[in-house]
């Protein structure tokens, strides 16, 4: 795959994931992707999450279920050799346990195979405004 190859397929899951269009997202994973979160953000309990039902169930469902609204901004795309894409981007989202908001910088380094499926995930994240906003 080129790189414009791996941009394209990482900002149609970007799109897809705003529209709420989870069947695109997953589709555009591997089977065996390994999906992990930053450390010391509380869904990295489960790291790694291996194949795209352990992700909808341990990340998106907790994501939803954790969050009033749970949206991405400001999302940059940025090629990389060796199949990989670093995005950055900023999560804008609001807990309902604590009805507490937050903004918070991350960036998420993605990496495909030759086929242009997902097979690796690695979020970065400002965990302390996360766990700030769980308090």
């Amino acid at each position: 795959m080129t790189i414009e190859q791996n941009i394209e397929i990482i900002e149609s899951l970007y799109n897809a994931f705003s529209t709420g269009d989870m069947p695109t997202v997953l589709g555009l994973m591997h089977p065996d992707i390994e999906w992990n979160e930053a450390e010391s953000n509380s869904l990295a309990e489960g790291n790694p999450y291996i194949g795209p039902d352990a992700i909808l169930e341990g990340v998106f469902t907790n994501l939803g279920n954790k969050h009033e609204y749970f949206g991405l901004q400001d999302i940059k795309i940025h090629g990389m050799n060796n199949n990989m894409i670093l995005a950055t981007l900023r999560y804008d989202a609001k807990v309902k346990s604590t009805g507490k908001a937050y903004n918070a910088q991350a960036a998420h380094l993605w990496t495909l195979n030759d086929e242009g499926k997902i097979i690796a995930f690695q979020q970065y994240v400002d965990t302390k405004k996360l766990a700030d906003s769980e308090v």
